[in-house]
């Protein structure tokens, strides 16, 4: 199954009932909008809508969504899922164009984490994801950020990573003060040795027996 094209059907009955008809019937309601077109409400077929968001490509990938036969192209903007049962609940699209940029998250993979860790350090991610623009064809599935030379007080921030070709970060174009940190370095905090458990202890002690 192509993970990145799904069929569609337009559906008219609209509510909280309806809704609720169509999961029990193993469809997802969904509704499409943008490009200045009307709304259009439409279900998916459960197995592949679950089969499909299982993949961390299907959230910053272009889709297609073949409705009533016809393909459009959509990029996921928000996906509601059932508190504590494998069930998606309903999901929205953005319908985007090969010449408009267009606004979505992608994820972050960070690689040689062990070259710090190995040293006894933490690697801390404050960002699992970063807000990017671009043209749908420059759109990455994931950005790599390498922290391989990460020292504890001294974080990478947005504007140290490299971004693909065509992608620019949303938050540093709001100008100065948004070059948020992505990844840090910390060195865990020292246990304390048994000379200095003993002495808390007897401190607490002598306190209980003041009062």
């Amino acid at each position: 199954m192509d993970l990145f094209t799904l069929d569609a059907e337009v559906r008219t009955d609209i509510g909280k009932g309806a809704s609720r008809r169509l999961r029990h019937a193993n469809l997802v309601p969904a509704i499409v909008y943008g490009l200045d077109k009307e709304p259009v409400s439409i279900t998916l077929e459960h197995k592949h809508v679950y089969r499909a968001q299982q993949e961390e490509a299907f959230y910053s990938h272009v889709l297609t969504l073949n409705i009533a036969k016809k393909p459009v192209k959509v990029v996921i903007k928000d996906m509601q899922r059932h508190p504590f049962k494998d069930q998606v609940m309903h999901l929205d699209f953005l319908r985007i164009n090969s010449k408009s940029t267009l606004h979505t998250s992608v994820p972050i993979h960070f690689i040689n984490e062990e070259e710090v860790t190995k040293a006894g350090n933490i690697v801390v991610h404050n960002l699992n994801e970063i807000e990017v623009e671009c043209l749908p064809k420059d759109l990455p599935e994931f950005i790599e950020v390498d922290v391989a030379k990460l020292e504890v007080g001294h974080p990478l921030h947005l504007s140290d990573i490299a971004l693909p070709k065509g992608v620019t970060s949303v938050e540093l174009a709001k100008g100065e003060g948004h070059d948020q940190a992505v990844v840090s370095a910390n060195t865990p905090k020292a246990a304390p040795t048994s000379d200095e458990s003993e002495t808390a202890a007897e401190g607490d002690a002598e306190e209980t027996t003041e009062e």
